[in-house]
This record gives C-alpha cells, structure tokens and sequence, in this order.
C-alpha cells in the first residue's frame, strides 16, 4: 500500500522511499524481541555507495545541534551533512515524520488505499486496492492506470515517486488532506478526475487462502501471502503453517514484499526451520548472527514466490530458506537490498538512520546489489507454476 512518504527531492525521495517500503527498524523492537542483540536494532535498506561511519554520525549530531542552538532547523542540517555522507540512502526524520514510520511499522499509515505497480506498457498502473479506504470508495480498481497526481504526469515516473506524490510532503502527508488523481480504466477508456481524502489506514500484512482444485480437501495447499514484514508479521506466518492441514504443502508468496522489520522476517523463517543460521550482518565491521528459534516444520513442502519487488527483510527470508534447502524458489530475481541501517536521535527530536553494515545469507551470499535468483526462473503465471511445483514435491494443490 501507499506508506509514509515525503518530498520528492533527491534526499526527499530517499526519505520517501525508506518511509514507503519499512525498510528500517526501531531499537527498541529488536532488543524486545530477543531477535537481536541488545541495544542494537537491525533494518534491511537500498544498496548504499559506502558505510556510514561513526564519524559520519558525530557529523550529523553535531550539525543539528549548532543548527538548534542557533535558531534554525536541525532537521535540514543534518539532512545537508547525511546528503554528503556518501550514504544513498541514508535518512533524516522530523519528529512527526518518525511517528508516521513508527506507526507504518505497526501496521497502521496515512495514505488513500492503493498500491502502485510498472504495467506491462511502462505505465503506472494500480496494483491493490484496500478494501474500504479512499480508493476503493471512489471506485478505483485494481489494473487501472494512474495518469497524473495532483496535476503532475506520472506515467514514466519511478513507482517510488508516484507513492511519494500519493502520500504527500511534509505538510500535507495527514489524514484528512486530499489528492487529486487522473485514473484511467484500460489503455483507451476516458481519464477521470477524481479527488480523494487520505485516512488512517490499517494494513493486513499476512492473508492465507486455500488453494487448489479442492480447497475442501484437507490436505489442499495453502499459500501464504506475506505483503510486508510489520509488527507481528512473522507470528502470522509462524501460525498459519501451524494451522496447515498435515500433508498439505504452502506457498509462501513474497512477491511485492517490501520488507520491514528484520526480526519478524527471522520470526516467519523459524515456522519453517528447526533453528539454526538465517543471515549474518556486520555493524561497523563487527560480525553479528540471526537465528531461528528450533521447533520449526521442516518436512511440509514448501514454494517460495519471489519477483523484482521483493525486498529487503523478505530476501534475508528468501535467501535463508534457498541456500538450507528447506524451500524450491520460484520467480524472477529479487530487488537486492542488503544494507543494514541503525537510528540515532538528534537535537530537537530528529532521528537520523545511517548505513553501518551488509547482511549476507547462510551460504554467505551478498544480497546487497544483486538480489536473490530463484531455482525456477518464470516471467509470467508465477503463482500457477508454483502450484504445479508444490504438486511435484507432494504438497497437494
């Protein structure tokens, strides 16, 4: 779905882009999990040009401080130095903007319901309508093409930018503000001008359906969509392979993953694995570990769905359950985003999120940069040859 996003300025645009995909995590979730060691709080974020160091961070403290301390703003000091860091998608937040990221990592953003996609003509076009929000009520469909927003064209625009231009800048980025959108129904139809209202939205990470000529059997697949890795995404996951019939095998359907938040990725891993290594990462050259907890269900047969919008948290899942074996991958080459981002409070409430590592799957496989290559490679009926893959290994469908 459309998540938090900002201006669409070269560091507006990397704020947006890290906002919209919940790319990063709090401290404060990796230390409570467990997941992570304490006090360090992992995220998975774009290919960065170098690793932020700490002189970098003293850098940035120190340019919002002097900025505060003469009456102007922190937020755009620290912006200009991390502009200069080396750091591509390095970030700063004002204190509103850290509580609409906080709130999306909770499964909750302000946004008009929809989620964007390349079409197969290069336009943008609508990907998912959530049920009940702005966009659904104004009668926009999924497949649908968006053309302008707020007068602006987007039909060559980045995804990234046109869910920036959805989701507003600083001052407009609320509930109750509007968007005008320009949305077309099908290469020829008219283009209608349609004004919505954005809300607080709630998003439903995980969905499970049954699957399969016979979803009456019990033992039918069942596939497993996982859109992002929210708050209590991976206990979803985690409950839904434990709720499978026996016997029946599970797709688990990354594609358009986004990511989020490391230690839930690492949470969905353990439904599948009996402990053991999901990645290693470094911060500032320290090597550090991620494990699944034991217990996990290492004989149901398993398809993972991966594509070119899969990303981040759902690559360091992908690429644990590809090199132990545990799943046959199917799909197109993952985005390839590896880096590991930690925040950093600044003077006057900002929060500034620097690179300080990579991670690397079990095999000790760089995502950053290169993505992940499925098993079975397909450009078109992904979801379809993956049942017929599932049915091969004896997992119904």
């Amino acid at each position: 779905m459309s998540g938090p996003t900002h201006a669409l300025g070269p560091r507006g645009l990397c704020r947006g882009a890290a906002l919209t995909l919940v790319f990063a995590s709090v401290l404060a979730t990796g230390a409570a999990t467990g997941s992570l060691p304490h006090g360090h709080g992992t995220s998975t974020a774009m290919k960065a040009r170098a690793v932020a160091s700490t002189a970098d961070r003293d850098e940035v403290a120190h340019a919002a401080a002097e900025a505060l301390a003469d009456g102007k703003s922190a937020t755009e000091a620290a912006e200009e130095v991390v502009s200069r860091s080396g750091d591509r998608w390095g970030a700063v937040y004002d204190e509103r903007e850290y509580e609409e990221f906080e709130q999306a990592l909770d499964g909750s953003y302000t946004g008009v319901g929809l989620a964007a996609k390349r079409s197969a003509d290069g336009l943008v076009a609508v990907a998912r309508v959530q049920p009940g929000g702005p966009a659904d009520r104004a009668g926009i469909e999924r497949d649908d093409l968006l053309r302008t927003v707020d007068g602006h064209r987007v039909d060559k625009r980045p995804v990234a930018e046109v869910v920036a231009l959805l989701r507003g800048d600083r001052t407009s980025a609320a509930a109750g503000t509007t968007v005008v959108l320009g949305v077309q129904r099908g290469a020829t139809g008219p283009t209608r001008t349609l004004t919505l209202t954005r809300a607080r939205l709630i998003t439903e990470a995980v969905t499970v359906q049954k699957i399969g000529p016979d979803r009456s059997d019990s033992s039918t697949a069942v596939l497993i969509k996982v859109d992002s890795f929210t708050k209590g995404a991976g206990a979803k996951v985690r409950d839904a392979v434990r709720s499978a019939p026996a016997g029946a095998g599970v797709l688990l359907d990354l594609r358009g993953n986004s990511g989020g938040l490391v230690t839930e990725a690492v949470v969905a891993a353990s439904a599948f694995l009996d402990g053991g290594l999901v990645a290693t990462y470094d911060v500032h050259g320290e090597q550090r570990a991620l494990y699944a907890e034991p217990g996990g269900d290492t004989v149901r047969p398993l398809v993972v769905l991966i594509d070119g919008g899969t990303m981040s948290a759902a690559e360091l899942l992908t690429g644990a359950l590809q090199d132990r074996g545990r799943a046959v991958t199917v799909g197109s080459r993952t985005f390839g985003k590896g880096s590991v981002q930690m925040p950093s409070k600044l003077a006057g409430g900002s929060v500034a999120e620097l690179t300080v590592g990579h991670y690397r799957t079990p095999a000790g496989r760089s995502v950053d940069g290169h993505g992940i290559t499925p098993d079975l490679a397909v450009s078109s009926r992904t979801l379809q040859r993956g049942e017929t893959v599932l049915s091969g290994l004896g997992g119904g469908s």
